[in-house]
């Protein structure tokens, strides 16, 4: 099977959608592919079951300051992103902490990711952190691109090791008032 770069998808084809409690389930699923991609740079295990099992997702819908989002392009699914409120590593601030990013291989190098980081961005405005871990070379230029376009600055990483692995975080500040292209609209 050939893979071939479609070129950019317009951010109105793009949408955010709140996740329901109900589609849990295609999350999760969302979530096995994730751990997939993941096990380039990290090492984790399958279960026995034969699944990653991503630990305490219902807590998105318990929690009041976890946010899951379901990725559609034009009206397929395309990835999800889930947001919650954190403590810095200096525990000194409470930020907004992109938990988990992923658009499946189809919708990459397509502006797909790059429109849904800056569309949750938007949403929650205040200070953030994205963590990309060090050895995620393609992810970090993708958020260092992804943020500096979004704030129309540079904004450098800091090297933080955490269970003996090395991470990269950026923090910056979404305001309000971000410009930018038109938020994605919510699907009803």
């Amino acid at each position: 099977m050939a893979i071939t770069d479609d070129g950019p998808i317009a951010p109105e084809r793009i949408q955010l959608i709140p996740a329901k409690r109900e589609e849990e389930p295609i999350l999760a699923n969302l979530l096995e592919l994730y751990a997939h991609d993941f096990t380039e740079f990290l090492a984790i295990d399958l279960r026995p079951n034969g699944r990653f099992e991503y630990q305490d997702l219902s807590r998105y819908w318990r929690d009041p300051n976890h946010h899951p989002f379901l990725i559609k392009a034009d009206g397929k699914l395309a990835g999800l992103i889930l947001i919650r409120q954190d403590e810095t590593v200096s525990r000194a601030e409470v930020l907004w902490d992109l938990a988990e990013f992923f658009v499946v291989r189809r919708y990459r190098r397509q502006g797909v990711g790059t429109a849904m980081a800056h569309a949750v961005w938007r949403k929650f405005s205040g200070r953030w952190q994205v963590r990309v871990m060090e050895a995620n070379l393609p992810g970090q230029h993708f958020w260092q691109h992804a943020i500096t376009q979004f704030t129309g600055a540079t904004v450098e990483s800091v090297r933080i090791e955490r269970g003996g692995e090395y991470w990269r975080f950026f923090t910056f500040e979404s305001k309000p008032s971000t410009s930018g292209p038109p938020p994605a609209r919510p699907h009803r």
